[in-house]
Formats: structure tokens, sequence, C-alpha cells
């Protein structure tokens, strides 16, 4: 079972760095008069569900006891909560805007860059749930926290323009991205293991490092990439299947699924909605957006692995979550098509043009 869950591993650093790597912020530049919008509904699609689920390890504490939670409150698990219930995934995300030809308009642009802001913020905060909670950790706190600063402050800061000039240089042996990405994805993620960290913090954090051509990732280095991790990614969703147990599940589990439910998708959508029309755009963008930033899927099913993996939560939670993920992001697609979305475009068009089908989805 150790080679599938090494496997597993990297297949997650991979994906990891690849929704790093594919953060793109320059769209919020088509927005114009409407950019203010991204940041105030992540703003608010974020900071409310994780002060609801930070309420209701309060409030259900046996609840969440009884299923595999801690005994008692911990930093890690009240942490963990605020992001299982706020988190967005934005791969999935992009993925259902490209399919349904909404790339290029103001509630893809907005929705899509939302989730990126979001994505970095959720991780942040689930690696602060971390820190010092492995029990194989022996540092201090204090020390495991000042290390991983310096190491992203080092990573952003003097790796990220480096490598920029490095690349820049079309004469230099290091002008093929694909093995520095690799490199880079691989070493991080060994860093951030050591640090007492889970691997996909460092894949994320070297996505995020490596430089992309005017704000567009290089195809060489995507491509092979995502070719590398849809081969190992299978193995990731067996070492869920093996994890999930809906047979264990009682009726205090699904109870606790209907409350987490219900934080999860009020707590985004809600935030979400206000925030679109407090920024000037319709009722119907802003229902179209609230609904996008509710999707889920595969990066909360990574962050739940984790929170497994380092024993914040039991097997039988770790089920209603998934369900909890599972629910969230099928009700995106019909949601959407109860709002009709116009096919309004945004003054300059994001990078996958609104007018592209869906069977080319894939970057040209």
């Amino acid at each position: 079972m150790l080679p599938v869950n090494v496997l597993a591993n990297v297949a997650i650093v991979i994906f990891m760095f690849m929704v790093g790597y594919e953060l793109d912020f320059h769209a919020l530049h088509a927005l114009r008069g409407h950019r203010r919008a991204a940041p105030i509904v992540a703003a608010g699609a974020l900071l409310v569900p994780m002060a609801l689920g930070i309420g209701a390890v309060f409030l259900f504490r046996p609840g969440f006891s009884s299923l595999g939670g801690p005994g008692h409150l911990t930093r890690s698990f009240v942490l963990f909560m605020a992001v299982v219930v706020s988190i967005t995934a934005l791969p999935v995300l992009a993925a259902i805007v490209r399919e349904r030809g909404i790339a290029g308009t103001r509630a893809g642009v907005t929705a899509t860059s939302a989730a990126g802001i979001m994505d970095v913020l959720a991780w942040v905060v689930l690696a602060a749930a971390l820190a010092g909670a492995t029990p194989k950790q022996s540092r201090p706190l204090a020390l495991t926290v000042g290390l991983l600063a310096a190491f992203i402050a080092a990573m952003l800061m003097i790796v990220r323009p480096a490598l920029r000039w490095c690349i820049a240089r079309r004469s230099s042996v290091l002008s093929s991205q694909l093995p520095i990405a690799l490199a880079l994805a691989l070493g991080s993620a060994w860093v951030t293991s050591t640090l007492g960290l889970h691997p996909v913090f460092g894949g994320f954090l070297a996505g995020l490092t490596m430089p992309t051509l005017d704000g567009t990732p290089d195809a060489e280095v995507l491509r092979p990439m995502e070719d590398v991790g849809n081969l190992l990614l299978p193995l990731f969703f067996v070492i869920t299947g093996l994890s999930l147990n809906i047979g264990s599940l009682g009726g205090e589990a699904f109870a606790m699924l209907a409350l987490v439910c219900v934080i999860a998708a009020a707590g985004k959508m809600g935030p979400a909605y206000a925030g679109s029309r407090l920024a000037g755009l319709p009722p119907r963008e802003s229902a179209a957006i609230a609904v996008l930033v509710n999707t889920r899927g595969l990066t909360e099913l990574v962050a739940l692995n984790v929170g497994l993996t380092d024993g914040i939560i039991g097997k039988r939670l770790f089920s209603v979550f998934v369900l909890m993920a599972l629910i969230t992001t099928l009700a995106t697609s019909p949601l959407l098509s109860l709002i009709r979305l116009p096919m309004t475009a945004a003054p300059q068009p994001h990078r996958l043009p609104a007018a592209q089908p869906p069977s080319g989805a894939g970057e040209p």
C-alpha cells in the first residue's frame, strides 16, 4: 500500500502545482468598472462560511466529537473546519465556466478570480491549522511558523525572479521549463513535508513560484504536468474511496451532513450574491457568481485527505465532509441552468474566449 500512497501524494502535489500555476489575476483588468467585484466576493464568500464553521464547532462540539472529531477543541480542528466549509475548487469551477461558454463574461471572470483569491487564503489557513499539529514534529510552533514564512518569502522573492531571469535567457540550459517545474514542485513538497506540513502545500507554493508568460501558463509545462497528473490521480481517488464508508453513517451523521451543507452553501452563496450586487453587477450575473463559487470537488477532497492523514478528523467525519463536497459540486450545473445567465462578455475577453465550444476547452 505504501507505493500507492507515495504515487497518490505525487499526483496531488502535481495537481496543486497546476492550481497555483494557473492562477490568473490579470483577468481582473478585463472587468474595468467592476474590478472590485472579485475581491468583495472573495472576502464575503470566504470569511462568512469560515465564521459559521467555527461557530458550528463550538455549538455542536459533541456531535463532531462523536463522529471522529477531537474530544476537546483544538486550534487545528477549529481552523480545519473553517477551511472545509469555505473552500472553492478553482479547477472544477474553471472547467464548468469553459463548458458553459461563459469564460469571457463578467460572471465567469469574477467567479474564477474570486476563487483564485480564496484558494490562496484558504490554503494559508489550512497550513496554520496543520503547523505543529503533527505528533512527529517536536519543534516549537513558533519556530515552525517562522521557518515556513522564511521559505515562502524565499520562494516568491528570490527563487521566482531568479527563474524568470534564467528562463528568459534562451541560451541557458534552464530554458526548458518542464524539468524546472517538476524539480520545483517535488523539492518544495519535500521542504514543506520536512517542516511538518503536508506535501500539497509545497506543490501549491511551487505553482505560485513558477513564472508564467505574461500571466499565461506555458503549454510546454502545463500539458505534460496534466498528463502525469491524469495518469496518477486515479490512485488518489482509490485512497479516498478506501477511506469513505457511507454504511457506517447513522442518523446523527446525516443530521451533521445537513448542517455542514447549509453552512457551506448558504455561507458562500449569500455573501457572494450580496458582494456582486454591491459591486454593481445585475441580479442574474450575481446569482451565477454565487453558484459558481460554491463549487468544491477535487480541491476539497485534497484538503479532507490532508486532515484525515494528519489525524485532525476520523473516517466518519471524513465521509460526511466528502458527501458535502459532492452535493455542493453536483448542484452547480442544475442551478446555473435555472439562472439562464445571459451571454454578456466582459469588455476584454479572458484568455479562453466565450465563443469557444466545450469540445475545444484545452489550451490552443
